[in-house]
């Protein structure tokens, strides 16, 4: 059953689009057919990091009636689908966000794994998002003002009568100041679905305008999106091969 997941964060910055993207891309390569939304209509970026920062025709034009939305989508060429949404200002003009349940509605017809990158935080187009999904999933950074923004985000989709799959925590670092997975866990009241690292290569990704786990496959932020996206297939027999230098040396 076609099922369409809503990537959503507390605060802007914290890797929201990288891991839409790259569990997309992942989920993509264990052979779903996939279709990354760029919810974020006011600061759209899907579309910058996939290559198509401007298109012909974009979710905007589908929210305002001018466009059907197989129109509005495009195709990687790693093979990833993508819907952008346009970077125009002046196509921000009546736009109705709650449009997006319909879209959504549509889409799951067309693949088996729907992704929303929501906006941050908790305006108007990221709850339209948040009502959108079948499945939530917050991405947060191992910082206090990140894991308190996911918190207050938790509790609203909580309240909104839906169900936190889990939490994405990104950009971590390995550092004493990092806060401990455990206590995020603890604070937040929700699994962690998988930790990925800071890793540079993510800025090489985007200049490349692919997904991470095409570019640098071996790398192990690589293998965590892998990890995440396997489990959200529900495979979980799931392993990956890894070298025996990186075994004993890495």
């Amino acid at each position: 059953m076609a099922k369409i997941i809503t990537i959503t964060s507390g605060k802007g910055g914290v890797g929201k689009t990288t891991t839409a993207i790259n569990l997309g891309a992942a989920l993509n390569g264990f052979g779903k057919d996939v279709i990354i939304l760029d919810a974020n209509l006011t600061t759209p970026n899907v579309g910058l990091h996939l290559g198509a920062p401007i298109v012909p025709i974009s979710l905007n034009h589908v929210l305002q009636g001018k466009a059907k939305i197989a129109d509005a989508l495009y195709e990687h060429a790693s093979g990833t689908k993508i819907i952008p949404s346009s970077l125009s200002v002046r196509e921000l003009r009546n736009i109705n966000s709650e449009g997006l349940k319909e879209v959504g509605k549509k889409l799951k017809k067309m693949a088996d794994f729907i992704i929303f990158d929501s906006a941050a935080g908790l305006g108007d187009e990221a709850l339209a998002a948040i009502e959108s999904g079948d499945e939530l999933i917050i991405v947060t950074n191992p910082e206090i003002t990140a894991v308190t923004d996911a918190l207050k985000t938790s509790k609203v989709i909580e309240q909104m009568g839906k169900e936190v799959k889990g939490i994405i925590v990104t950009r971590v670092k390995g550092l004493k100041t990092d806060m401990p997975i455990a206590n995020i866990r603890d604070m937040l009241e929700l699994p962690i679905l998988g930790v990925i690292p800071e890793d540079n290569r993510v800025q090489e990704a985007l200049v490349m305008k692919d997904a991470l786990i095409h570019t640098h496959p071996k790398s192990k932020t690589a293998r965590a999106y892998r990890h995440i996206a396997a489990r959200i297939a529900g495979n979980a027999d799931y392993k990956e091969k890894i070298p025996m230098w990186e075994r004993i040396f890495g």
